[in-house]
């Protein structure tokens, strides 16, 4: 019965696709012709921030809907895995397959999407690049131009390893890339070249074929079995997911389009976020790019390196809540959010694999994965003979796996992938099909009321609304005056907070040197410590070796305590201050624009005309504040044995005050006497903490700048996108107007026509999207 469903559903979906193409055409072949030369229509109503839509659907809409058709005809569903560079993309995408069939590099590895398709059976990955046209005539012209490139000026541009070396003598030798890779290391090898190709192309000004590889069907496909899925059976659909190009990863701008076209045509999306870099400016763009698609696809996150985590971060259920919420405005639920460590998953998952096919890893010096699971499994003290016995290391591989926390989100995010993929492409389908009735509704019915209004009344509209868009521009340069003033204040307040904390911190250390202050900090830790204080050097004289190092040991730990409270109350104060200059800001930018908007709405309404155009949402997420990577592993509670060896306590502390060679022991000499100079311990605490808060001033007044502007700019430049799209239609539609009555007359006709289909169109659709939400919700119980 559930599979005669999903074939009644899948039929009326490709049915509805079909239509959709046809109507496509239909509308771009209306007299006039109306789609040239204009703008994208957006995916959907509130798609563009509720840009009213424009008039050159085709393009895009006719790649969306071609993608979906081809996604239902194999019931595939497209789970498309996005994150910047260095979040662990790669890792965790060959986490999620169980082995490794991505390469891991220290820059950009996706200049082109991948696709990675679950194929049972399929134990050595196979990759097949079958359109390659467009590259062979690339590195045609790469070869006529490097035989007149010195290679020493080359090397000024890009940086000559040994893989880019290889590329080049492959160029020049012209041998092309081949169709069919099968095994890991080949496919690692056709990948790396693309993107250093990628690298060279820039490097040299020619222009890399990205338009060639818009289509889905002409990316590259990796076919392998999924370990996690081996031995589950065959389902109605198929799992495969999509490796995206960062936004401008390998600092090619124009990747951003590719980047969001691809988003749009998955079915589901998974962002790997980086927990270190949480609130960054390039995992903002991630960010911003996802929930743009957030109403069409489900949204899935993964937050890697937590095994970076401290006893001072967040735990699991505050980091969900931090992104569900602050970052990602609700758009991603809680639920919906695994907080994991895919290196962790990889190499565990990895040795399990291996374990179970050959009964043993293979040699550490052969494959540099082993030493790696070794050092993450048994520690960093594993020795070769370890590895020799099996028992322990399958024990092992399943405690590191249980720590990678992955186990969730496979059965979760995975198992039900792979179990609902048909229902997952149905999904996508009818909601692409509503976003595009919608979208075509809306365009349809602006046309059509166009070529109703007198063209007396669509002059004086387009008349006003200029006048808008001037006023527009006026407002702009208003308010971004009132924003910069309102930064400035914010800054100063920020900085007069630091000030006075470090005053307050500064104060704090000199008078925990004194010596009542240490007697009582020795009574209240149970030691009885006897000494000696020379009040003009500031030396403590202790008699006894090991009551030198308890003494020390004191005051360590009351100086952590302090620093770990000065950290948190700048980590409360400041996210608090600027989450309220961020919400004063948007209501800066909204009391300063919402008139104008409201003008341009009345005015469209009076002629007939229903617009949903809004502003912009102003996105500035990375203005709240963390410093992880100031404070994490610098504070801890517990005591480690000081004697004359280095690391533990006191080199996180010295690293939090970017002062390596602080070390405590070098305080300690052990002659006769025992002495502790407190005043070179002192001084150095003070002059690290001062240059430390100026760093942080530093470091806030750069970011706060740079996602202000940033910010700033998206905001006014949707907005004034959105009037442009307005002005563009109401000039077209004058055009129109002013043709022949009975060429008007029939452009109204077949506009009303094409109407009434969309409508159609999009009922047919919801019915369809209804019924497969019923089908989601009943496998879900």
């Amino acid at each position: 019965m559930y599979t005669q469903t999903i074939f009644e559903l899948s039929q009326e979906a490709e049915r509805l696709l079909q239509l959709a193409l046809r109507h496509l055409d239909t509308v771009n072949g209306l007299p006039g012709n109306m789609l040239s030369g204009a703008q994208a229509m957006p995916d959907g109503p509130g798609g563009s921030h509720g840009r009213n839509p424009g008039s050159h659907l085709l393009t895009t809409q006719q790649d969306t809907l071609n993608n979906e058709l081809r996604k239902i005809t194999g019931l595939e569903m497209v789970l498309a895995i996005v994150g910047t560079m260095k979040a662990g993309k790669s890792t965790t995408i060959n986490a999620i397959v169980g082995t490794e069939v991505l390469p891991n590099r220290n820059r950009p590895m996706t200049a082109l999407p991948t696709l990675i398709r679950h194929t049972p059976g399929q134990k050595e990955p196979g990759l097949n690049f079958i359109h390659v046209k467009p590259i062979e005539r690339l590195m045609h012209e790469l070869q006529d131009k490097l035989r007149h490139v010195d290679r020493a000026k080359l090397a000024l541009k890009l940086e000559m390893d040994k893989d880019m070396n290889a590329l080049l003598e492959r160029i020049i030798g012209g041998v092309a890339f081949e169709k069919h890779y099968l095994g890991a290391q080949p496919i690692f090898q056709c990948l790396k070249s693309l993107n250093d190709l990628v690298r060279l192309s820039r490097a040299m000004d020619v222009d890399f074929p990205f338009a060639d590889y818009a289509s889905i069907e002409h990316i590259p496909v990796i076919e392998v079995e999924f370990v996690h899925l081996a031995g589950l059976g065959e389902n109605a659909g198929q799992l495969t997911l999509l490796d995206t190009p960062g936004p401008n990863e390998a600092g090619q701008p124009h990747l951003q389009k590719m980047f969001n076209e691809q988003l749009a045509r998955a079915s589901a999306v998974l962002a790997v976020m980086d927990y270190t870099q949480l609130k960054s400016i390039s995992d903002q763009e991630v960010r911003q790019a996802i929930t743009a698609v957030s109403k069409s696809v489900p949204l899935y996150a993964l937050v890697n390196k937590f095994d970076q985590k401290d006893r001072n971060s967040d735990d699991e259920d505050q980091v969900r809540a931090m992104i569900s919420g602050t970052l990602m405005k609700g758009y991603i639920h809680p639920g919906q959010i695994f907080p994991v460590s895919s290196m962790w998953g990889y190499l565990a998952n990895r040795a399990r694999h291996e374990l179970a096919l050959h009964g043993r890893l293979p040699d550490p010096q052969e494959q540099r994965w082993v030493q790696d699971f070794a050092e993450a499994a048994l520690g960093r003290r594993w020795r070769t003979a370890d590895l020799a016995d099996v028992i322990h290391i399958r024990h092992a591989a399943d405690l590191l796996w249980e720590d990678s926390l992955f186990e969730k989100p496979i059965n979760m995010l995975l198992h039900a992938a792979h179990a609902n993929a048909s229902l997952f492409a149905l999904r996508s389908a009818s909601h692409k099909l509503l976003n595009y009735a919608q979208s075509a509704r809306d365009f349809l019915e602006f046309r059509l009321q166009g070529l109703t209004v007198a063209a007396e009344q669509l002059q004086d509209n387009i008349v006003r609304l200029e006048e808008d868009m001037a006023q527009f521009e006026v407002r702009q340069r208003v308010v971004s005056e009132e924003i910069s003033h309102e930064v400035g204040q914010a800054m100063d307040a920020a900085e007069s907070f630091i000030t006075g904390q470090k005053s307050e911190i500064l104060a704090l250390i000199d008078s925990s040197f004194s010596a009542d202050n240490l007697l009582r900090m020795s009574l209240a830790n149970g030691a009885d410590l006897q000494w000696s204080q020379h009040d003009d050097s500031g030396e403590i004289v202790l008699d006894d070796e090991e009551q030198a190092n308890r003494l020390l040991s004191i005051i360590r730990a009351d100086c952590e305590g302090m620093v770990f409270a000065c950290q948190q109350s700048i980590i409360r104060e400041l996210s608090l201050r600027f989450g309220q200059l961020e919400t004063s800001l948007s209501r800066t930018l909204d009391d300063a624009l919402k008139p104008i908007e409201s003008h341009v709405k009345e005015e469209l309404h009076r002629a007939g005309f229903h617009t949903r155009i809004t502003l912009p949402v102003f996105q500035s997420g990375s203005l709240q504040i963390t410093m992880p990577q100031w404070f994490n592993g610098a504070i801890a509670t517990e005591d480690l044995p000081l004697g004359s060896q280095r690391g533990g306590m006191r080199d996180s502390i010295s690293r939090w005050l970017n002062n390596p060679g602080w070390g405590w022991d070098d305080y300690v000499m052990t002659k006769t006497r025992y002495i502790i100079d407190v005043n070179a311990i002192k001084e150095r605490i003070i002059v690290s903490i001062s240059t430390f808060c100026s760093q942080i001033l530093k470091a806030l007044a750069a970011q706060v700048d740079v996602s202000v502007t940033a910010g700033m700019v998206t905001f006014f430049a949707e907005f004034s996108q959105s009037l442009s799209g307005l002005q563009k239609n109401l000039q077209e539609s004058l055009s129109l107007r002013q043709q022949h009555q009975s060429t008007v007359n029939a452009l109204c006709l077949q506009l009303a026509q094409c109407l009434a289909t969309v409508r159609w169109i999009e009922e047919d659709a919801r019915m369809l999207r209804d019924d497969i939400q019923t089908l989601f919700a009943a496998e879900q119980r």
